[in-house]
């Protein structure tokens, strides 16, 4: 019987427990996840299935971490987001919240651009350090990243984005995310990005001030367009950002992102499928 041990391929015994495949292939093994869900060590494993061994503790090697970082995923998924390209147009509360998510998830590539530093007040909704204090927000973020997940590719640009620039900066990216604070600055990307690749999924964030009102909060399409978060309420006196609800649009964002990557409608998806669906589902079992 084939399955997959840290995404090994290996041939075992029909039944094989996850007990005698640890005897074998990691001993000192006490973390068991078969299929993206932890198990017991007297599951019996079927045709295709995917355990990962992890020891608690243990400190592994960058190859090993990629692997270990991705079991609690779907099977099969790890391999289809590690070929994406992902650009995050600015560094706050918005995109840094969603770089950390899209990082911790195995996303291959973030191309991020963001003219600022990080600065004290960045840090009550922000993925900044009182350490990072001064440093460029990207080149802070990218060390960040690096710590998180160093089998992520960060592509960081210190620049202003501008009508004139979009297209070089993102133009390789399968998503694009707008993670501005301003009106204006939103609504410059979402014109220069119709006119550059009016078919590429643009996923923005509008109205996540304040606190509460979860129930507000929800993502809408039109075409290529994705809004995240309750469309009304922008920062005002009286009004400001906040850790909590500004970090919720973030993560609905990244889970866009993941949804357009990952669904069958995606660029992505439609790549895998032209592949042959088959030569995927020998590797993604219970799917």
């Amino acid at each position: 019987m084939n399955v997959f041990v840290n995404e090994r391929p290996v041939e075992v015994e029909a039944d094989a427990t996850v007990a005698l495949v640890s005897a074998l292939y990691k001993p000192a093994a006490d973390v068991f996840i078969c299929n993206g869900f932890p198990v017991a060590t007297a599951t019996r494993l079927q045709e295709g299935d995917h355990l990962v061994l992890i020891r608690r503790g243990e400190i592994p090697t960058a190859e090993e971490l990629d692997v270990l970082m991705a079991a609690r995923h779907t099977p099969g998924v790890q391999a289809r987001l590690k070929r994406a390209v992902v650009g995050i147009a600015g560094c706050g509360g918005l995109g840094s919240t969603v770089a950390v998510a899209l990082a911790r998830v195995g996303v291959g590539t973030l191309v991020l651009a963001d003219f600022d530093v990080v600065e004290p007040s960045n840090l009550n909704r922000q993925q900044f350090f009182i350490d990072q204090i001064g440093q460029r927000k990207v080149d802070a973020l990218t060390a960040t990243l690096g710590r998180i997940n160093p089998a992520v590719r960060v592509d960081p640009h210190p620049v202003r984005v501008t009508p004139d620039n979009v297209a070089a900066l993102f133009g390789r990216a399968d998503v694009l995310v707008e993670a501005f604070d301003r009106a204006d600055q939103k609504a410059m990307l979402v014109e220069a990005v119709m006119r550059e690749f009016p078919e590429k999924p643009l996923v923005m964030g509008l109205g996540m001030a304040g606190w509460g009102r979860n129930d507000l909060l929800h993502t809408r399409r039109s075409g290529s367009l994705y809004v995240c978060g309750d469309d009304l309420a922008e920062a005002g006196p009286h009004r400001g950002l906040m850790a909590p609800r500004v970090g919720v649009v973030a993560l609905l964002q990244a889970n866009q992102v993941m949804e357009i990557l990952l669904g069958r409608d995606s660029q992505i998806g439609r790549l895998e499928l032209a592949r042959g669906a088959g030569a995927d589902r020998g590797q993604e079992p219970g799917r």
